[in-house]
């Protein structure tokens, strides 16, 4: 078993570490209010990062789900909105293009997902259905050669920027998980409405859309059959992504405590040679290493998708110990913590986006829960478990 990194995996994180702490975090806070990162981008598109999942033939760098990761990991240690940025180029919405779109659709936008010129969107959910994508209205007709679409979906990011968006929706109004497939709809597309908007406490700007009588070509409808599991393969990508940018807002608010707990002086002394502090830094530091090794096998088990059930358990275990870290390190910041003029607190209210996006942390626990009573070996774990 090998546990260290390559070094061209070092170099690639050190090249993005050295964009993020000398440029996005300082400008961390001016997105607070939802505008959207576009000079960040811009800079990550220099270096190729923007096109992390989409392979060379479209001019990405085709890289594996490990390497995306550990570069979304990095990129939130400094900002999480532009992290969040990014994963909605190298997360679920490229990886259906890519995977299932028809060669005329990929040619015409992954090089400009790799270039930052196409922005992409993910539709999921629902007004009245989230997790529950069986319950899913929205639904795509397929009518003389045209798919019409109508619905609702909501909660959806990037709206104002994003040139296209892939969106779950029925097909042909087949009822039950096996009628769900995915659409492609392009922004400027007759019938496609903003209705609502939303600002969230980690700082982006979330809208509702209407499709109203949107006529699509029937290219558009890039998967029909077999759809439901088709997506869900593909949603497993998002689980590593996701727990990757809880594992860098934990690292950085980590980084914060500890440098804090080594300046801040208190009674005479520095707050770290305080045993209750250390034992905070303790608990951080053990949590965030454990996080990193189950997220890191997840990731490893892509081909090309991670393992469901792995990708299942990072997430929950990566969310909620981001939640965990990112809380004592503002309570080692005391009432400093608590302001926007300190990272720590950014930090934590990223961090609390991730028990909620792709698959709520109970419908993961149930997945996982179903998994070990049906699959799980009677004899139990063998030798030191399967790595």
């Amino acid at each position: 078993m090998e546990f260290q990194l390559t070094e061209d995996q070092r170099r690639m994180i050190g090249t993005v570490r050295e964009l993020t702490q000398g440029n996005f975090k300082p400008r961390g806070l001016k997105y607070m209010d939802g505008t959207f990162p576009w000079e960040n981008i811009r800079e990550l598109a220099q270096i190729g990062v923007l096109g992390m999942a989409v392979p060379e033939e479209y001019g990405g760098l085709g890289m594996n789900v490990l390497d995306t990761a550990l570069v979304l990991e990095e990129i939130a240690k400094g900002c999480y909105v532009t992290a969040m940025a990014v994963m909605g180029e190298v997360g679920v919405q490229t990886k259906i293009i890519d995977a299932f779109a028809p060669e005329s659709i990929k040619r015409r936008l992954l090089p400009g997902v790799c270039s930052g010129d196409v922005i992409l969107a993910v539709c999921m959910t629902e007004p009245h259905a989230g997790t529950d994508v069986a319950s899913y209205r929205t639904n795509a007709d397929v009518v003389g050669g045209k798919v019409i679409l109508n619905g609702v979906k909501t909660l959806i990011s990037r709206v104002d920027e994003a040139q296209a968006f892939v969106v779950f929706t029925r097909v042909d109004r087949k009822p039950g998980r096996s009628g769900i497939g995915c659409v492609l709809i392009e922004k400027g597309t007759p019938g496609f409405i903003t209705t609502a908007r939303y600002h969230t406490m980690g700082g982006e700007n979330l809208a509702e859309i209407r499709f109203e009588n949107c006529e699509l070509p029937l290219e558009n409808l890039i998967v029909q059959d077999d759809g439901f599991r088709k997506l869900l393969n593909a949603f497993n990508t998002q689980r590593c992504l996701n727990p990757s940018i809880s594992l860098g807002l934990a690292e950085g608010a980590f980084e914060e405590a500890v440098r804090y707990a080594r300046d801040r002086t208190a009674f005479g002394r520095p707050i770290g040679e305080f045993q209750g502090l250390r034992f905070k830094l303790a608990d951080m530091y053990r949590d965030i290493e454990a996080g990193r090794s189950i997220l890191y096998r997840a990731c490893a088990t892509a081909n090309p998708f991670p393992d469901p059930y792995q990708a299942a358990n990072a997430k929950i275990f990566c969310n909620e110990m981001a939640l965990r870290v990112t809380s004592e390190a503002i309570q080692v910041h005391g009432g400093y913590g608590f302001t926007d003029e300190y990272p720590v607190s950014r930090f934590y209210r990223g961090a609390r986006y991730g028990t909620l996006g792709g698959g709520t942390t109970e419908t993961l626990k149930e997945l996982v829960g179903k998994m070990i009573l049906n699959d799980f070996g009677a004899d139990g774990f063998l030798g030191l478990g399967t790595f």
